[in-house]
């Protein structure tokens, strides 16, 4: 049993005549502590299926098991329980909450996890040295630089140790050095035995992972473990 199972997904908008199928007939397995990067332009259906993947939507038709169990059609509230427990986000534009310091952002995802302010801390703490920002972490995202605010939400994101992290092109709005520093941060995420999604549009950027599906027009188009020469999966 993989860690998630996608069969025959589809997301489909304006169903009828001018219907817009996001994703047509999706189907993917992603292992427990692989590391996949999904590529795709705008418009691919790349920012769909991780919206499917987080369970940020539900999709139109298909199934989704995680950890073997059916999320497809869950309720919001329960789905909002599993996102809390199992996945950690990284987003492109950080959302940090601006009257918060570093390290409240970071303890923000665990007060809605009911934990004490003790437990918090500690979490937070630990997290926020994971990424080399202790130091920081009474200052505002404002006095913080591009690079410094994403590693606050990767450490908001790993804090409460959930075993996927699913990024989306974390390193958009970063300079290159910083961009770097991230991708070197959630590669040791994926040796230490995170499931890491990279959501990218950057081929560069998608070399760090150890897979890559490439998402074109719904469909998957390419599935191949990099550095080998054989597709791992032919969904076209």
């Amino acid at each position: 049993m993989s860690l998630i199972e996608v069969r025959d997904m589809y997301k489909i908008y304006n169903p009828g005549e001018n219907e817009v199928r996001a994703l047509d007939g999706v189907s993917l397995d992603i292992e427990e502590g692989e590391f996949v990067a999904i590529i795709g332009q705008s418009g691919s259906g790349k920012s769909t299926l991780m919206n499917m993947l987080g369970l940020l939507d539900v999709p139109t038709t298909g199934t989704y098991h995680l950890h073997g169990k059916d999320v497809s059609g869950l309720d919001d509230d329960t789905l909002s329980e599993i996102r809390n427990k199992e996945i950690g986000f990284i987003f492109q534009g950080f959302n940090l909450i601006p009257s918060l310091t570093a390290q409240a952002n970071v303890e923000l995802p665990l007060v809605y996890r009911g934990m004490g302010a003790e437990e918090r801390h500690e979490l937070s703490t630990a997290a926020l040295a994971r990424v080399g920002i202790e130091n920081r972490m009474g200052h505002l995202p404002s006095q913080l630089s591009g690079g410094q605010q994403q590693r606050v939400a990767i450490a908001r994101a790993v804090a409460a140790r959930p075993p996927i992290i699913l990024a989306d092109e974390p390193t958009g709005n970063l300079d290159s050095h910083s961009g770097d520093e991230v991708m070197r941060i959630l590669t040791e995420l994926n040796a230490e035995g995170r499931t890491v999604i990279l959501i990218t549009h950057d081929t560069d950027i998608a070399a760090s992972a150890k897979r890559n599906v490439r998402v074109q027009d719904g469909h998957i188009v390419d599935d191949y473990i990099l550095g080998s020469p054989a597709n791992k999966t032919d969904n076209t």
